[in-house]
């Protein structure tokens, strides 16, 4: 159908594919492989792809997956998963992203999932969207020469090198524990895991085959990087839902002899500093933004977590460009919420971003209050919210999507 800006928004065909691919890399600056993008469709609900199109031309386009996401306490909520939003840069500032996202939130909503997700490739667009950053990236560089573990930690051993693609089924079973544990775990269809033990050339980027620590409670995915001069480990998943498992992995990835460094993202925080007898060898090199979340159905999502302190407060959410938000009365007791519309006088005041942002336990709201992005009616709401909204386990985004 015809929009306000002129251009037409509907649901991609077949069709429109070779012509979204080549938008695709005209605004990530890389092609996708055909056979990523196929395994990519396999998880797109029949309505989940919507283009822009001036006369002929596909000048927009934005699609959700069908995606389940842990939160905190291990319940699971079905997600649309938005990924490949790209608007042409000959048609920018004319609110093409605007107009597909208000027809994209609209059959999200329609077919019932109370939370959407995203990744960032912008740190500026989404928040006026109603996401919030709900989980952070660092990556850690672990400088292996000299990184010793200290007296005190033991070795709990029961690590093997194995070939990923011949443990398969052992791999995907610990990292089924692992996310269903998580907050930001995402359930792994099988056609993902094809691809992963698939091992591509592409999906190398510069790093040698795809090899595996494997522990009884956890696994680590890694390639080699480098020359015959210097070499580096570059993990690709570490999961592990014990912290013998933990402990032993790293004690694996340290002992390499050979390697200069070892590099994996990981959350904010991270245990292995402490097993060190000195903690400078783990240096943080970068630090980004993971999963954003808007909350669909506020009432839904906010019950089906858990929660680590009682409490009871009216909460007003505002919601800019598409609309959303409200105001709730929420009620949380022995770790459960109960949340319901409300009429009653607000005691705390925020955006659905902001919201967004708290819900996987990762950011607190004293921070958001201290940014005058979250307002309360006294100070002793902002310590109840920080403590009721906290997880004694950190958020990770299960995978990049």
């Amino acid at each position: 159908m015809p929009s306000p800006i002129g251009l037409v928004i509907r649901t991609a065909e077949d069709a429109d594919w070779p012509a979204m691919v080549r938008l695709a890399a005209t605004s990530f600056g890389s092609f996708r492989p055909r056979e990523a993008n196929d395994m990519w469709r396999t998880l797109i609900p029949a309505d989940g792809v919507v283009v822009a199109c001036d006369g002929g031309d596909v000048v927009g386009m934005a699609y959700y997956l069908d995606l389940r996401l842990t939160v905190p306490g291990g319940a699971v909520l079905p997600m649309a998963g938005v990924s490949w939003v790209c608007v042409a840069p000959t048609h920018r500032r004319r609110g093409v992203l605007r107009e597909m996202f208000a027809e994209l939130h609209g059959r999200m909503t329609q077919s019932h999932y109370p939370i959407a997700g995203l990744e960032a490739s912008e740190g500026a667009i989404y928040g006026r969207f109603g996401y919030g950053q709900a989980s952070v990236v660092e990556t850690l560089r672990v400088d292996r020469r000299g990184a010793e573990f200290l007296d005190e930690v033991p070795d709990p051993g029961g690590v093997r090198i194995v070939a990923p693609v011949e443990h398969r089924d052992r791999i995907e079973e610990i990292y089924e524990r692992w996310r269903v544990r998580t907050p930001g775990g995402l359930f792994t269809p099988r056609e993902m895991w094809d691809e992963v033990f698939g091992d591509r050339e592409v999906s190398r980027r510069g790093g040698g085959p795809l090899m595996a620590l494997l522990h009884d409670d956890g696994f680590a995915l890694y390639r080699i990087h480098g020359d015959n001069v210097r070499k580096s480990v570059v993990v690709t998943k570490l999961a592990a839902v014990t912290d013998d498992a933990y402990v032993a992995l790293w004690r694996a990835l340290v002992g390499m002899d050979l390697m200069d460094a070892v590099t994996v993202d990981a959350p904010p925080g991270e245990l292995l500093p402490y097993l060190l007898t000195d903690a400078r060898r783990v240096g943080v090199t970068g630090r980004e933004d993971g999963l954003w979340l808007r909350m669909l159905d506020v009432p839904a999502v906010l019950e089906a977590r858990s929660y680590a302190a009682d409490a009871t407060l009216v909460l007003d959410v505002s919601d800019g460009l598409l609309g959303g938000g409200g105001r709730f009365a929420i009620k949380i007791r022995d770790g459960r919420a109960r949340c319901e519309p409300s009429d009653a006088e607000p005691d705390v005041w925020s955006t659905l971003s902001v919201l967004g942002s708290l819900y996987l336990g990762q950011h607190r709201a004293s921070a958001f209050a201290a940014a005058n992005r979250l307002r309360c009616s006294d100070s002793g709401v902002v310590a109840l919210l920080d403590a009721a909204f906290a997880s004694d386990v950190p958020a990770e985004l299960g995978f990049g999507f």
